[in-house]
């Protein structure tokens, strides 16, 4: 079973992420900020990191550099809400290797999931802007 990393401040966005992880199969590890993320990356190693980049404390551009200074191939997708596409630039150009927009549907994430599976060594794929 893959592990996952959710990284985000939002209980609800954990929890639904959660379920619906869980329900794809997926061993599900979260942390409500930057810095939990970041020791729970180094102490399970999971397969795909899924973080928010707004939050308070470590955002998601410092969670992205420390991961991928412990592994330059991590595979991190990174949730950014609509019309924060230079945010999700930004992402990318630290190593992130999809986005998906929030709120996220089922699809989108599946398709981000099945990109960063199939790329591991942390190839960066095209986007998908849906």
């Amino acid at each position: 079973m893959k592990k996952i990393l959710i990284v985000d401040d939002e209980q609800p966005t954990l929890d639904m992420c959660g379920l619906l992880l869980r329900a794809l199969g997926y061993e599900v590890l979260t942390a409500e900020n930057g810095s939990k993320g970041i020791d729970l990356f180094r102490e399970k190693r999971p397969d795909i990191v899924l973080t928010d980049i707004k939050m308070p404390g470590k955002d998601g551009f410092e969670v992205i550099e420390k991961i991928m200074a412990i592994n330059p191939h991590a595979r991190v997708i990174v949730m950014t809400g609509h019309g924060d596409r230079d945010l999700a630039g930004k992402a990318m150009e630290l190593g992130a290797t999809d986005f998906v927009h929030k709120p996220m549907s089922r699809e989108a994430l599946e398709r981000a999931l099945k990109r960063a599976e199939t790329n591991p060594e942390g190839d960066k794929p095209e986007q998908d802007t849906v």
